[in-house]
């Protein structure tokens, strides 16, 4: 073996090494821990997961350009279940925009405030998160994409707001809701009858997709 051959070779083992031991972005899983993430909402104040335990919190990724998104919103689904979660359950109801600029979804705070104000919605925190990393630390895939996190932490559901996976208006009716339902059984101290479901929705408009 030639002293360039055996370099190139030294090379490729270090690779795999340091591969080995770069940290490993795990995806969120029913009953583990949720991924911990702080951050500032549209007005500036600061959303640190870790000091919300003791609550139930509910994180949404939305889009208001989708119509799977538009759909709950313009028959005031979205609506009805933030304002039940946050006034009946004090629950923490995030929502979170991972458009990148320039591509589908993207708002500047002044638009994120006035499409919450036009629309009636009733979040505790709007987050933008336009380079992605509580996207991609949730591996959230859709918009909307749900995730439920129970007092203690762990993550009690993730998945799809609904059994409807259309943006038919008229579908709204009838639907069963998962976040309601995982609420409902954390409340009760019961097992979440469906704690992971497929999402359904626009894919989320993560820069370079």
């Amino acid at each position: 073996m030639t002293f360039i051959a055996r370099i190139r070779m030294l090379l490729l083992v270090l690779s795999a090494v340091w591969l080995l031991v770069l940290p490993v972005r795990a995806h969120p899983l029913p009953g583990a821990p949720a991924p911990d993430f702080k951050a500032r909402d549209i007005d500036g104040k600061e959303v640190d997961l870790a000091a919300l335990r003791g609550r139930i919190v509910i994180l949404e990724w939305t889009n208001h350009e989708c119509p799977y998104t538009r759909k709950h919103y313009e028959t005031g689904n979205m609506q009805r279940l933030q304002r039940e979660m946050t006034e009946e359950h004090d629950a923490v109801w995030i929502s979170i925009v991972s458009s990148a600029p320039g591509l589908q979804g993207y708002v500047t705070p002044a638009q994120a405030r006035r499409l919450t104000a036009e629309r009636g919605a009733y979040p505790s925190h709007v987050i933008l998160d336009p380079e992605g990393r509580i996207g991609r630390l949730y591996h959230a895939r859709t918009t909307p994409h749900m995730f439920v996190i129970a007092p203690d932490g762990t993550l009690a559901y993730m998945g799809a707001i609904d059994d409807r996976p259309t943006a038919d208006h008229a579908d709204v009716k009838g639907a069963h809701n998962y976040v309601r339902e995982a609420v409902a059984a954390i409340l009760a101290g019961q097992p979440v009858p469906h704690p992971s479901t497929r999402p359904y929705g626009c894919t989320v408009k993560y820069a370079g997709s």
